[in-house]
């Protein structure tokens, strides 16, 4: 598993933003090896979000970027905001809290 992480500072309207971002969300969670994602909204500083996506694998990220129906949506999310897409890896994963036995 890969885990796309995109940081967006919007200099448009943040609920533009979303709206467009909810479009692209549908696009990727179509293609082929899209698992999850989640967008956050910074909780102090409006128009700040983070785009936190997990895929099979770094195949399948790339291509569904190259799909020539992702450039749409890509020019619309750079027309509202400035980004800063990295890849990740997993290093460590904890899901529930451990409870000591009795």
């Amino acid at each position: 598993m890969i885990t796309f992480v995109n940081r967006f500072d919007v200099h448009g309207s943040p609920a533009e933003f979303e709206r467009v971002f909810d479009r692209t969300s549908l696009f990727f969670s179509a293609q082929p090896g899209f698992l999850r994602h989640r967008l956050l909204r910074h909780a102090d500083q409006p128009g700040k979000y983070v785009n936190v996506a997990e895929w099979e694998n770094r195949t399948a990220l790339e291509q569904a970027l190259r799909q020539p129906e992702f450039a749409p949506h890509a020019r619309a999310l750079r027309e509202l905001s400035t980004s800063d897409p990295q890849l990740y890896v997993s290093a460590l994963e904890r899901s529930e809290p451990q409870r000591p036995h009795a």
